[in-house]
């Protein structure tokens, strides 16, 4: 529930206990302002409210087992009321909030003296400085991305000769005893087929 709407309703209760002339339960107000939609501990919450903002603004009885359950006006809930009462605190509030929020968003123009330190040969050495530093850092990442890059994908891997050499005759004595293996192999298979044949 908005604020707005919650400042109506204390409005709306303080109203209401100012048209009675004795005590009501709290029951009254939930039955007469809030009965479908909400519960009877929100209007117990909202009645608190007005309670902690100023104590003298609704006599309070307590009963049947609940700290709020008989409520009256006072004199200070008319006074209170001809104030304004929530519904114009809260309105006071959003003004202050609309006017320190305008107040963050407009822009200040600088002053003629302002704007002569911004344009002076100092501040300007100062900004081509930067700049320079600026571009010098990106062109160096530009240049480490770059090899990286070059050197993962589009350069070949280049192995010595000797060292291609070796593993080439690594390969072919690999190759040989695995060939005599299974020549060793087939014949012992065959021996026993014929051994199995006769």
């Amino acid at each position: 529930m908005s604020e707005f709407f919650k400042a109506e309703l204390k409005d709306r209760f303080l109203e209401y206990a100012l048209d009675r002339s004795d005590y009501f339960e709290i029951q009254t107000l939930y039955d007469e302002f809030l009965r479908p939609n909400y519960s009877l501990q929100y209007v117990e919450r909202l009645v608190g409210e007005i309670l902690e903002y100023d104590p003298n603004l609704l006599d309070v009885m307590s009963g049947n087992g609940m700290d709020i359950f008989m409520l009256a006006s006072t004199t200070s809930t008319e006074d209170f009321l001809e104030d304004g009462g929530f519904m114009d605190m809260y309105v006071k509030e959003e003004e202050k909030w609309d006017v320190f929020l305008d107040q963050l968003s407009s822009t200040r123009k600088p002053s003629n003296q302002q704007r002569k330190l911004f344009k002076s040969p100092g501040l300007k050495k100062e900004k081509t400085l930067l700049m320079v530093l600026f571009s010098a850092i990106a062109m160096s990442f530009l240049f480490t991305v770059i090899s990286i890059f070059k050197e993962a994908f589009l350069e070949p891997e280049y192995v010595p000769v000797d060292e291609f050499e070796r593993k080439m005759e690594l390969l072919q004595e690999q190759y040989f005893q695995e060939k005599k293996r299974l020549q060793s192999e087939l014949e012992q298979a065959l021996f026993v087929l014929d051994s199995l044949n006769r």
